[in-house]
């Protein structure tokens, strides 16, 4: 009987022994030695993410607002082209018998504003500031009384709870189609904008932003005949 001895080279076994697990220990788990945050950690990341939050998010409600002023104000203009053409040869007063039901009518399909209710309870909001329910950042329309005329001579355009961020774009591009231009804001209403009476007053754009208040406490009103 004979035996075949092999002799395996030190630099093998060395590798074959570190593959082989050592008796008697445990493998350690991949998470061992691990720990997760603590409350102090967690409550400095909750309060750095509220700060940010409270600092960002009326930025981003700016943004969002100037962003959507051409958009309205386009919207608008296509609404009094439509009724000047449905008014035309109505009289001293084509305008009578406008109101926002009107208006609602004929933005119902929009994308940019919306439209809600039927008949005098129809609201339509603007998207501009406000909450677009309760009255609060709505468009209305109503009959105007040009001077020396009757009620309906002329149609009164209004924008509640707007926005800031929409000074003075709003006005600077629906002034293009208005006589009138009223912004009640910081020190009550004024007209940044008169041509219906001598003498004439231009389109002031730096009176229009100077007028506006930070946050949805503006007024826009705009007569158009």
């Amino acid at each position: 009987m004979s035996f075949d001895v092999v002799i395996t080279p030190p630099r093998q076994l060395s590798r074959i022994s570190a593959r082989l697990p050592a008796r008697g220990l445990k493998p350690k788990s991949a998470f061992h030695g691990q720990s997760g945050f603590s409350l102090i950690e967690i409550s400095i990341v909750t309060t750095i993410m509220m700060l940010l939050a409270i600092v960002g998010i009326p930025a981003i409600q700016g943004y969002v607002v100037e962003s959507k002023v051409p958009r309205v104000a386009e919207e608008l203009q296509r609404f009094v082209a439509r009724l000047k053409v449905t008014t035309h040869g109505f009289g001293a007063s084509p305008y009578a018998g406008v109101d926002t039901r009107v208006l609602a009518n004929s933005l119902r399909g929009s994308s940019v504003v919306a439209v809600s209710g039927e008949g005098a309870g129809a609201n339509v909001a603007h998207g501009l500031g406000g909450q677009g329910v309760s009255g609060r950042g709505v468009i209305r329309v109503a009959p105007y009384a040009l001077s020396g005329a009757p009620v309906g001579s002329a149609f009164l355009l209004t924008l509640n709870d707007v926005n800031h961020a929409a000074c003075p774009g709003l006005a600077s591009i629906l002034q293009r189609i208005s006589d009138v231009v009223t912004i009640s804001g910081s020190g009550g209403p004024v007209r940044v904008k008169d041509s219906l009476h001598e003498p004439v007053t231009p389109y002031n754009p730096l009176l229009a932003d100077a007028q506006c208040l930070s946050g949805d406490r503006n007024i826009f009103e705009f007569v158009i005949r």
